[in-house]
């Protein structure tokens, strides 16, 4: 029975990110991925490195790790395509300027630079948007990546360290320290990472729910789009869990194609895309950018989300959820795996190693459903 100090089941961003980290903490790893690294939520993603302040746990790990990311910037290959194209939270009237003033307040409190635009700077950023818009928040240091690439650098630099990489294989159990795989292999791990993302059969209380989302990719359009766009509306929108809903978030691709997002289905399981909601994004999209009506789409697709009853990741050992000390968990990023990767495989290992973290760890660690409901709002 092969053996390792650390067996990571899943290679999407976080899974990989984790993988990177015990690697360089110079621990015995093993990755086990079914299908091709970042093909899953990851593959699915926009790749917006952002930092969201929704509760102060959010907002803690989301600029912890865009920290990381930013260390990260020099040793990136280009097919990463890390670009600091900055976000703007876009308002429509003085109601949401008011909200651009308090999210300017919370940010500036944490570090984290922000600059408040009235409606000619907004205009002058962003010329596309329509006219009569009261104004938007701009931060600047936001960034925009290729997920699929970055899960790849995290998998190659783990294994230059070490780490063994076990595709094409699907597990079957997780359990006391040993993985079952499909094809009757044993492997033998003082600690089993479920990295697993909407997948819960490994772990059945895990408290994790599926979002079905679409995303929409335009043709080349180079000059047209020079900021990652959200409307003020988009965190009211990604927390309702019975209504299909859609919010204005449009990004800009080095190669001049335009992505546009988002929409959030919950209890659908089905991976086709839906007409009806397609269209429902784009007239969202063209309330806030009439010109967006021009422009060609090339290609829609759907991806899940992993969501949790608070809206926060599952980073740490499994013990509230299960009596099994080997099993720790690095899963419920929902909309922000991309963003929280590698804060969150620091934290990660900063637990499992006794290190002093740099942030709190309390917040996300594993919590029984017990504790926390799903808002029905």
């Amino acid at each position: 029975m092969k053996s390792f100090d650390v067996l990571i089941v899943g290679a999407g961003i976080v899974g990989c990110a984790c993988a990177k980290e015990c690697a360089e903490a110079k621990l015995r790893v093993g990755l086990v991925e079914t299908n091709t690294p970042g093909s899953g939520a990851t593959g699915a993603g926009m790749g917006h490195l952002v930092v969201m302040d929704d509760s102060p746990a959010q907002l803690a790990l989301t600029h912890y790790s865009r920290s990381r990311w930013q260390q990260l910037m020099p040793q990136l290959p280009p097919a990463v395509e890390y670009e600091s194209r900055g976000t703007l939270w876009v308002a429509t009237d003085d109601e949401e300027m008011g909200e651009v003033h308090a999210k300017h307040h919370t940010y500036s409190a944490a570090g984290v630079v922000a600059e408040i635009l009235n409606a000619s700077q907004l205009a002058k950023e962003e010329p596309n948007l329509r006219s009569g818009l009261a104004g938007g928040l701009l931060v600047a240091d936001d960034g925009v990546i290729y997920p699929p690439a970055a899960a790849v650098f995290f998998l190659e630099r783990a294994q230059a360290l070490g780490a063994t990489y076990l595709p094409g294989t699907g597990v079957v159990s997780a359990s006391r320290g040993e993985l079952r795989l499909a094809d009757g292999t044993a492997l033998h791990g003082e600690r089993i990472v479920l990295a697993t993302g909407t997948n819960c059969a490994l772990l059945p209380s895990l408290p994790i729910k599926s979002r079905k989302g679409h995303l929409l990719i335009t043709d080349r359009y180079p000059g047209f789009l020079h900021h990652q766009l959200v409307e003020l509306g988009y965190l009211k929108s990604a927390h309702k869990v019975q209504a299909d809903s859609v919010a204005f978030n449009i990004q800009p691709r080095r190669t001049g194609q335009i992505l546009i997002g988002s929409s959030r289905q919950y209890g659908n399981v089905d991976p086709a895309t839906d007409s009806f909601m397609i269209e429902h994004m784009l007239e969202r999209a063209a309330l806030y950018m009439p010109a967006l009506r021009k422009l060609f789409v090339l290609r829609a697709w759907t991806g899940f989300r992993a969501s949790t009853p608070d809206n926060l990741p599952i980073i740490g050992p499994a013990v509230a959820l299960n009596d099994d000390k080997s099993l720790w968990l690095a899963v419920g990023f929902e909309g922000l795996g991309i963003t929280n990767a590698p804060g969150a495989a620091r934290l990660l290992v900063d637990q499992m190693l006794n290190r002093t973290p740099e942030i709190d760890t309390a917040p996300y660690l594993p919590r029984s459903t017990a504790n926390h409901e799903y808002s029905h709002a």
